[in-house]
């Protein structure tokens, strides 16, 4: 388990891994998914090919003879391939032949579904700004965060939500992690195509009013945001996360533009771009363009 890069090892928990199986096959990477059929598959082949070879000539036309030959008619059995040259001619063959079929039916019903699950899962490709700004914008301290779609596609009715962690004291003593809504200028946008910067007025009803970058630190104060919409293309509905520790925010920045325009007049957006900031104590703003498409 972890919270932005933060390892945290949970205790008093048991993980048994056959309770869980289907999330872990969700959650796994693609080799690894890959890996752990693979040595699944070669591991049951193996216990068949042993299971075949208690029974002398359990299996008839075997080449080649030995163990190599029954873990070879195991493969063609638990695929229901079947080529003729080798097949069971004992009874007790027959049977370990059934049983290996059943196995092998359920088995490729069971990893074709975890398959499709997996390819049809929505996923979103959502790019962060590494960095959260502080900056004056229209005369008020304004928290800024921007995100790209980098599919570039239409997500429809896109939703945002901003939220802090972190840790508070109450009046008796107790250390508690509590969570604050920040709210956003735009929460809302019916397109979301190509970036979005999220504006936050740090006012005296905002959470972050009055406070320093030492108190964020004293406090291990966390960004959330939380994107959400419908993809147009699929009409499944995408969510993306992005968790911000304090030490990422840059105070007093801006946003380099993602925009510029080529001398055949052609707009062009350079997602290369979306973490680059400026320091509006070194660089006039005007120098560095707008914050981005949609804000």
């Amino acid at each position: 388990m972890s919270l932005h890069g933060n390892h945290i090892i949970a205790d008093g928990l048991e993980h048994p891994f056959l309770h869980d199986i289907y999330h872990r096959c969700m959650t796994v990477r693609w080799p690894v998914f890959f890996g752990l059929i693979a040595v699944v598959f070669l591991i049951l082949n193996l216990v068949f090919a042993l299971l075949y070879q208690l029974q002398d000539d359990a299996i008839a036309n075997q080449f080649p003879p030995g163990i190599w030959g029954a873990f070879f008619f195991s493969v063609e059995t638990l695929a229901t391939v079947g080529y003729g040259d080798m097949h069971p001619q004992t009874l007790y063959a027959h049977f370990v032949a059934t049983v290996e079929i059943f196995i092998g039916m359920m088995g490729i019903a069971v990893i074709t579904g975890v398959m499709f699950a997996r390819f049809s899962r929505p996923r979103a490709r959502v790019v962060f700004s590494a960095h959260p700004v502080i900056r004056p914008l229209n005369g008020q301290p304004t928290l800024m965060l921007r995100a790209a779609n980098g599919r570039l596609n239409v997500i429809a009715e896109a939703s945002a939500r901003l939220r802090i962690l972190r840790k508070e004291t109450s009046a008796e003593g107790v250390t508690l992690r509590r969570v604050h809504d920040l709210k956003l200028v735009r929460e809302q946008t019916p397109m979301f195509v190509l970036s979005w910067t999220l504006l936050h007025i740090i006012d005296a009803d905002s959470p972050l009013h009055d406070m320093t970058a030492e108190q964020m630190k004293h406090t291990d104060l966390k960004l959330v945001l939380t994107l959400e919409g419908t993809d147009e293309t699929t009409s499944q509905t995408l969510l993306a996360r992005k968790i911000f520790d304090h030490d990422s925010i840059r105070w007093n920045h801006g946003y380099r533009d993602l925009l510029h325009t080529d001398p055949e007049g052609r707009d062009h957006i350079d997602y290369a771009r979306i973490d680059e900031t400026f320091d509006l104590n070194t660089e006039r703003p005007a120098a560095a363009g707008h914050a981005g498409p949609l804000a």
